[in-house]
């Protein structure tokens, strides 16, 4: 049981960085040049939308992310 969590928990950290690295920031690194071509194809309306899509996920892998936290600090002090 300790080992799947812990192994759940590297999953749930590198999906949140990978999330991370792919939201748009002032510069617009990473999230410039996928959402760059994505606007072209779909519109603007649909960048917008994966901009959200990221925005939300972010916040689920990292309230994911905390909670496994203290499930493994929970487990591996008992």
């Amino acid at each position: 049981m300790d080992v799947v969590l812990k192994v759940i928990l590297v999953i749930f950290s590198l999906g949140l960085i990978a999330v991370v690295l792919l939201q748009r920031g002032k510069s617009a690194g990473l999230s410039g040049a996928i959402s760059g071509g994505a606007e072209q194809l779909f519109g603007k309306q649909k960048a917008r939308g994966i901009d959200l899509f990221l925005q939300r996920l972010t916040v689920g892998l990292a309230v994911g992310f905390f909670i496994l936290s203290l499930v493994v600090a929970y487990f591996v002090k008992n």
